[in-house]
């Protein structure tokens, strides 16, 4: 189903409802999944319920200052033991039969358990189901499920320039970022890979978003694009992950907003400390990107997270973030606010574009003929290589191509077909030599 080195990849794999319960097993089992953002959960008792593939989890702070991850299901009858989608909390206590747990996922209510159990269970062994393995990477918060994964590090590979740079501080500093507002959420009628494929250097696709130039809804406010993305590189990786990197001379500055003076100020205070901070490399940012399987990031303005979420093999749930300086006048933070929900979102004009394309997309290759027909996934086949200054296989202007979906789902078939992670760390091995 999966062919990459012609370029053709099966319809099935986004419409088939087996294969997408054997993602769930195969590959949201096994992944290193985004749960959220440490911003999301400042003090302790802060909690956030987020997910990992289907899977209800909460990202909570426990008073002892530790962040954990826990599957949102008590150990009683299942019930969710929290249903509010953030807050702060003493205890989690499940509606059901008022079975409650610490902060730190430990059993410690149950009721008439003096008179109910004899003899009495023991209650450590019924707290919280909690992840195997717990990352905090600049602020973003991994988890997975499996023991035997790699560190989270190790688990980025080559892409991890890219994540930092998309991480920092717009001036490449230690600031810091942090969220603006709460979490978007809504259900678009596709396949999950379909997103993800979209963000990992999909740049193609940009003939979509032509009355999104037209209408000058770009940070420069000029007719004909949304913004300038200065030269374009397209890196894939071996562990699935995808970057469109956008090169700029380091002599000009990033960013002007045309609305926002004061916005323009602050990021052209950025830029010359960013070009202090980083040096020669202050101009080579990564532009959008995929980490496998489904977060993915706009590392510019605006600069958001957005995880897709599987429900069905034909439903996703999009759960776009967005961030901002953490030292950004309030001013530009209000304003880049109301730029960013314009931009992306729900009700974000290039968003919209995307969810049109991905709904109709997918509803037309659910049929019997449909199926029979593979996408065609053959641009720039043979033509990335390494680089001077980008790690992974890399693709530079003008040549089109098509190599990271080649690379994400490449990764894909590794999951499904391979069980232990020590074949997967071998075939991310083959995979780098293209």
């Amino acid at each position: 189903m999966v062919n990459t080195a012609e370029g053709e990849i099966s319809r099935e794999i986004f419409v088939n409802d087996e294969l997408f319960e054997q993602e769930k097993e195969r590959i949201f089992t096994r992944a290193w999944l985004y749960v959220g953002h440490e911003s999301q959960i400042k003090k302790p008792g802060d909690f956030f319920v987020s997910k990992m593939g289907a899977e209800s989890v909460i990202l909570t702070r426990d008073f002892a200052g530790k962040i954990h991850v826990f599957l949102n299901s008590c150990a009683h009858r299942g019930m969710r033991v929290c249903r509010y989608d953030e807050g702060n909390t003493r205890a989690f206590r499940c509606p059901y039969h008022a079975w409650t747990y610490k902060t730190d996922g430990t059993l410690i209510g149950v009721q008439d358990y003096d008179n109910a159990y004899q003899p009495p269970f023991d209650k450590s062994e019924w707290g919280l189901v909690e992840v195997a393995q717990l990352a905090n990477y600049m602020g973003t918060i991994w988890a997975t499920w499996d023991k035997n994964a790699p560190s989270f590090e190790e688990y980025l590979g080559e892409a991890t320039i890219a994540f930092d740079q998309g991480l920092c501080a717009w001036d490449g500093g230690d600031g810091g970022t942090e969220l603006l507002g709460s979490v978007q959420k809504w259900i678009v009628p596709c396949n999950w890979k379909f997103v993800a494929e979209n963000f990992a250097g999909d740049w193609l696709h940009g003939v979509s978003h032509r009355s999104v130039d037209m209408i000058r809804l770009g940070p420069s406010g000029e007719v004909g694009r949304r913004d300038d993305f200065g030269r374009l590189v397209v890196t894939a990786y071996p562990d699935g992950h995808g970057i469109l990197y956008s090169v700029y001379p380091n002599k000009k500055t990033r960013t002007e907003y045309a609305m926002s003076p004061e916005t323009s100020e602050y990021f052209q205070y950025c830029w010359e400390r960013r070009l202090k901070n980083l040096g020669e490399t202050a101009g080579t940012c990564p532009l959008v990107g995929t980490i496998f399987p489904n977060m993915s990031f706009h590392a510019q303005q605006p600069r958001t997270l957005l995880v897709s979420h599987p429900t069905g093999a034909n439903e996703t749930e999009m759960w776009r973030t967005y961030f901002v300086d953490k030292e950004a006048p309030e001013d530009v933070k209000q304003f880049l606010r109301e730029y960013y929900m314009r931009y992306s979102g729900p009700a974000g004009m290039t968003e919209q574009d995307d969810m049109e394309n991905w709904n109709y997309a997918s509803a037309a290759s659910r049929g019997t003929i449909a199926r029979r027909r593979p996408y065609h996934y053959k641009a720039g086949l043979g033509v990335g290589g390494p680089h001077d200054d980008l790690p992974g296989v890399v693709t530079e202007q003008p040549i089109t191509t098509e190599q990271n979906p080649r690379f994400f789902y490449k990764r894909w078939a590794d999951y499904m077909d391979m069980d232990s992670w020590g074949e997967l760390l071998d075939a991310r091995t083959v995979s780098s030599q293209g």
